[in-house]
């Protein structure tokens, strides 16, 4: 299998709407290396979420060139798996949480019925949930049910994870609890991970580089290296006196305090 790795030169992509077509993304040019945690910041309507999209092959360049290990996205990549907020709909409330990890195991052909049933039960135990396999979800609180859609998303074996601010609707605890779940899962998997958040303190405890994307369109305006001791800590890495400046130069890049 080839490496994980992105490669965006001059991507732009228009919309169609009842207004008409409209320009979302423009000039956006960025390299992800595979086994890195990208996360992207910026403001509301900058299009966080329609580079996703495109890096997940859901949403097709308008213009520029997008390739994952060097092949052209011309649709959803199989080694691609996207993970969102909404949890509570991403689950189907009457199968257990083992069978909504399966799910997107059901109706192939690539594994026996064995194998599946391993896979299921691996990814169940790297979030810590192989004692409720048999409940269902809305037996489970909101961290847990995002700890279902991940280990679904797992299960696949993908060599990408595209994350949609998933940790934005959970209390402060429990954000901090898969956060660092998250990373002990690219730890063990090295799959090369892009997080959307709206938490600059988020983005800079998870990321090996923040890009903040800027403008109507958008694109890439900072690339800003997360130069961070790993394994992180909650406590002892937000102490960091380069935590803190990190912290303070990327709430500058994205409210437009920096000096270009």
């Amino acid at each position: 299998m080839k490496a994980a790795g992105y490669t965006c030169r001059d991507l732009s992509v228009t919309l169609s709407g009842p207004a008409g077509e409209r320009s979302i993304l423009d000039g956006v040019t960025l390299d992800i290396a595979q086994g890195e945690i990208i996360v992207i910041v910026g403001r509301s309507g900058t299009g966080k979420t329609t580079l996703l999209r495109a890096l997940g092959g859901l949403v097709l360049p308008s213009s520029g060139t997008l390739q994952l290990g060097g092949r052209d996205i011309d649709g959803p990549p199989t080694e691609v798996v996207m993970v969102f907020q909404d949890y509570a709909h991403a689950l189907l409330p009457w199968r257990t949480v083992r069978r909504n990890v399966a799910l997107g195991l059901e109706g192939s052909n690539k594994h026996t019925r064995a194998e599946r049933d391993e896979l299921v039960d691996s990814a169940l135990e790297v979030v810590g949930l192989s004692a409720r396999a048999e409940d269902r979800p809305w037996q489970l609180s909101g961290g847990m049910q995002q700890r279902v859609q991940i280990a679904r998303a797992l299960a696949l074996q993908p060599r990408v994870l595209l994350m949609d601010e998933p940790f934005g609707a959970l209390d402060a605890m429990t954000k901090a609890s898969l956060q660092d779940e998250l990373l002990a899962v690219q730890g063990r998997t090295s799959a090369t991970i892009v997080f959307i958040t709206h938490d600059i303190e988020e983005a800079i405890y998870l990321a090996d580089r923040v890009m903040v994307i800027d403008g109507a369109p958008g694109r890439i305006t900072y690339d800003i290296v997360v130069d961070l001791p790993r394994p992180r800590d909650q406590l002892k890495t937000k102490e960091l006196p380069r935590y803190l400046a990190l912290r303070r130069l990327v709430h500058e890049a994205v409210t437009g305090g920096l000096d270009d």
